[in-house]
């Protein structure tokens, strides 16, 4: 008799070390890649070349490998032509892991731009589109936001867009709803009378900046990332003794479920002999 409960509680005891092993892990793990997005490191940083032709984020300020040595990227255009950009900035890779945000947290983006152009427009003659960032969840806009008001005479001006977050923002699945910005501008290029003197410079330009500027400027997107156990790994609520150990050790539920049916087995197999 105490053979065969040696064995028993042999095979349970490699039954929960099996589960330990092969537990799901829960969102946001400990573990991560510096270029990946975690609750302690949640800044998206910015990069590009120098032309604007390419540009990409990641959540590693160290890394701006690729990035214009210059800090930023920028277009000219002639004297009087319209200044004109539409790009984007995706990540360098896709999510590795679901991304779950506060659904009642703010994402805070900060950039900086250079732009030269005429003041006015006139929207029933000409094409006008203010500076627009909109960010994108994959393939799906979540929000806009315009600046009608940024100044347009060549000097840097710092903005900043605060975006309420909400259930639609909760979860970013991995691989498929990477957060990516997209930049617009079209502006009418400046053409007065003291463009005819030869040491004035009419070209236009937009120039914007990115996380390695040699300013050292801001140029990034803080989002508040939550960690998440996934559901029933620890009961409905998560609280309790099970919940609490549920969260810091993901699986755990699992582990205590086969755990629960292997004494089940042992239960069932005394009471048989007992028979």
């Amino acid at each position: 008799m105490q053979a065969h409960r040696a064995a028993h509680a042999l095979g349970l005891a490699l039954l929960l070390a099996l589960a330990s092993v092969a537990a799901p892990a829960s969102g946001q793990d400990v573990v991560q890649d510096p270029k990946q997005p975690s609750v302690d490191n949640p800044h998206m940083h910015i990069w590009g070349n120098s032309d604007l032709g390419n540009c990409w984020t990641h959540f590693d300020g160290n890394d701006s490998s690729g990035s214009a040595s210059d800090g930023y990227g920028e277009e000219t255009f002639g004297q009087g032509q319209q200044v004109e950009v539409d790009f984007s900035c995706s990540m360098q890779e896709n999510l590795k892991q679901d991304l779950y945000l506060d659904a009642n947290g703010t994402i805070t983006f900060e950039f900086v731009v250079s732009i030269w152009s005429a003041n006015d427009c006139d929207n029933s003659s000409q094409e006008c589109i203010p500076l627009t960032f909109t960010l994108m969840k994959g393939s799906t806009e979540i929000a806009k936001q315009e600046f009608p008001s940024v100044n347009k005479n060549g000097n840097d001006e710092s903005l900043q867009w605060n975006l309420n977050t909400n259930e639609t923002m909760g979860r970013w699945n991995k691989s498929m709803e990477e957060p990516e910005i997209h930049v617009q501008f079209s502006w009418p290029g400046y053409n007065g009378l003291d463009c005819i003197l030869p040491f004035v410079d009419c070209d236009g330009e937009f120039r914007f900046y990115y996380s390695n500027n040699e300013n050292n400027d801001t140029v990034e997107a803080n989002f508040p990332v939550i960690n998440y156990t996934m559901p029933g790994e620890g009961g409905g609520d998560g609280g309790g003794i099970g919940g609490a150990v549920s969260d810091a050790l993901p699986g755990f539920g699992l582990v205590m479920g086969i755990g629960a049916l292997a004494l089940a087995a042992v239960g069932a197999s005394r009471l048989s002999r007992e028979e």
